[in-house]
């Protein structure tokens, strides 16, 4: 902490570093001739905004399709222990460093030490350290470094979007965490809270996170933001503010997982405002209606078939039920993160690819197919 205040390392020197929420390495490494800025720091003006971005493809083909993001964007994370949220952000991480060379920040608010350390050494052993930064305020930390994590890994972010003219991507775990912590504050303050216990400054706090993250015409943060939900109430003010702000979400599920299916994404959940005929175009728009038909029927003739069996199935039903079941493993895929364990090697796939595979699974070229051939695969025209 200097006498500007709370600051950071704002240099190239963030890269495969850990902080906590006051600029100090927690990592046992050191910084020599620092170059710092205050957290606080707004440098972006409305003018500097560019609110029509370009869509950032990911080569992840579950995302790319029902899901895709655009450079500026705030996507909602929601999934619980075990479902694979940590591998998918290596996968991000890898994919968008490899497709534009941008590195990633990754922020941990009132999350337990032992996930952060177990997330550094993985992030090690995937050789994808050197292209990140995080910064920690742990759940054993004061309200007050917990509170203040967000703002610190928001500058580090900050500076490679505007020093280094980079589309960063912003892992934000957990943003609720930031809102309890808030909350703390202001009871040791003795404010008179609103309803639920909550800070009458919560949306305003909120809007100032928010509001950091955005496009110019040289870069942009893009930001995944996991979200815990109190008692699974979706409707808990805390939780409506900060979706207010968010232009999606991609929620992983455990049934998903179980099956064996991964990314285990839950596509009738996972919505982004990209999927829209003027920014996907209107082949995409038509093909994502068209492949969420054809899943949403697939789960009503299951429960059919478990109590009356297949054969009583009409020519029609049985049809959607196999390029259903098709398409639903066509958007597995082989991670590059996870090749070690599964011995598959990591593919990319460019969307055109993903939106012609999905256009032949719909239109039957692949109904004399065995199924289990879709599963984790690239592009199906590739050998």
């Amino acid at each position: 902490m200097l006498s500007g205040g709370l600051q950071i390392e704002y240099s190239n020197k963030i890269l495969g570093k850990m902080f906590n929420s006051y600029g100090d390495t927690i990592d046992g490494t050191t910084i020599k001739a620092p170059k710092t800025r205050n957290v606080y720091d707004r440098k972006l003006s409305i003018k500097d905004i560019n609110i029509n971005g370009d869509v950032l493809w990911t080569g992840i083909k579950v995302i790319d399709f029902f899901a895709p993001l655009q450079k500026g964007y705030k996507m909602g994370l929601i999934g619980g222990a075990g479902v694979g949220k940590t591998v998918l952000i290596k996968e991000l991480i890898n994919n968008i460093y490899k497709k534009f060379s941008s590195n990633a920040v990754f922020v941990g608010v009132g999350e337990r030490s032992r996930e952060g350390q177990e997330l550094y050494q993985e992030m090690q052993e995937s050789n994808l350290l050197d292209k990140m930064a995080m910064v920690f305020g742990q759940m054993g930390d004061s309200s007050c470094s917990r509170s203040k994590a967000v703002y610190s890994g928001l500058t580090l972010a900050e500076y490679l979007r505007d020093e280094q003219n980079q589309d960063v991507l912003l892992f934000i775990d957990n943003i609720y965490r930031f809102i309890q912590a808030q909350s703390e504050i202001s009871t040791e303050l003795k404010r008179i809270p609103i309803e639920n216990g909550y800070p009458t400054t919560m949306v305003s706090d909120i809007n100032e996170i928010e509001e950091r993250i955005n496009s110019t015409d040289n870069g942009s943060i893009t930001s995944f933001q996991a979200i815990y939900i109190p008692a699974d109430d979706i409707n808990d003010d805390a939780v409506q503010a900060v979706m207010t702000h968010l232009d999606g979400q991609i929620v992983l599920d455990r049934k998903i997982a179980e099956k064996g299916l991964y990314p285990a994404i839950n596509v009738f959940q996972s919505t982004s405002k990209a999927i829209d005929p003027e920014r996907v175009g209107p082949k995409h728009y038509k093909l994502v209606k068209q492949a969420l038909s054809y899943l949403t029927r697939y789960e009503e003739l299951e429960e059919i078939i478990a109590v009356l069996g297949i054969d009583e199935l009409s020519d029609e039903d049985k049809m959607v039920f196999y390029r259903a079941r098709k398409l639903r493993n066509y958007f597995t895929q082989p991670l590059f993160v996870s090749e070690n364990y599964t011995g598959k090697k990591g593919k990319m796939v460019n969307i055109k690819d993903t939106l012609t595979d999905v256009k032949d699974i719909l239109e039957g070229k692949y109904d004399e197919v065995d199924e289990s051939s879709l599963l984790y695969r690239g592009s199906l025209n590739e050998k």
